[in-house]
């Protein structure tokens, strides 16, 4: 698989360190975002689309821990590999219990890093991580193509909104299984408040709507908890 296909979000708040690891990645082909704390790769994870994530376990303002806990409740199948300074077995063990799919200890060499990333890689296979760049969806007898904003039935094309597209596109992903509300608002509409929410809600009823064309989908509301895109077969 060709390096430039994985944007790797890097979270370290040495740096030094952090630069010379960003600066590494590049030359190596990996397309690379430096966050200096938790929050603010955590901020960069929901803006972005990112398939590899490099996370240091003590940082400032929010955690590595608490970053992958957070990043898993997005996407449970993004590679996540933590760096630290410990070598304790139980923090490897918490961090294997958060979704981790690898731990290197520092110091560490780049080669060292390099060939983990590639082990990842391997391991956690091209369809995971080329699924960013997926924008052809099939749902049932419709088709919906992301980079357009259409949803094609059997009937007629509709144009979709961005928020539209961008809410399908979640539910797609996270199709037969539960999409979190507070995920969705804050990777459609950057924030989750409560006038947000009710406009989430409203999107959701036209979504339905529209998916109404094949009788064997249903877009259902799981009560406290967000929404599931079941297809029956």
């Amino acid at each position: 698989m060709e390096n430039q296909n994985i944007k790797v979000l890097l979270a370290e708040d040495d740096k030094n360190l952090g630069t010379v690891l960003a600066s590494y990645l590049e030359a190596k082909g990996f397309p690379t975002k430096l966050c200096a704390n938790g929050q603010e790769a955590y901020d960069e994870f929901l803006s972005g689309s990112y398939n590899f994530c490099i996370v240091d376990v003590m940082m400032p303002v929010m955690d590595g821990f608490t970053l992958a806990k957070e990043i898993r409740q997005i996407d449970k199948k993004v590679p996540i590999l933590f760096l630290t300074a410990k070598s304790m077995q139980e923090d490897k063990l918490k961090g294997f219990e958060l979704g981790a799919d690898d731990y290197l200890t520092k110091p560490f060499s780049m080669e060292e890093l390099i060939m983990r990333m590639q082990a990842i890689i391997r391991r956690t296979g091209e369809a995971t991580l080329n699924k960013n760049q997926i924008h052809l969806y099939e749902i049932g007898k419709l088709n919906f193509d992301f980079n357009r904003q259409t949803l094609k039935t059997p009937e007629e094309e509709l144009k979709l909104t961005s928020k539209e597209a961008g809410l399908l596109k979640l539910l797609c992903e996270n199709v037969n299984d539960v999409l979190d509300r507070s995920v969705a608002l804050k990777k459609v509409w950057f924030d989750d408040s409560y006038f947000n929410a009710r406009s989430m809600d409203v999107y959701i009823t036209k979504l339905r709507k529209y998916l109404k064309a094949d009788p064997e989908i249903e877009l259902l509301n799981v009560h406290g908890v967000g929404f599931k895109l079941v297809i029956n077969d």
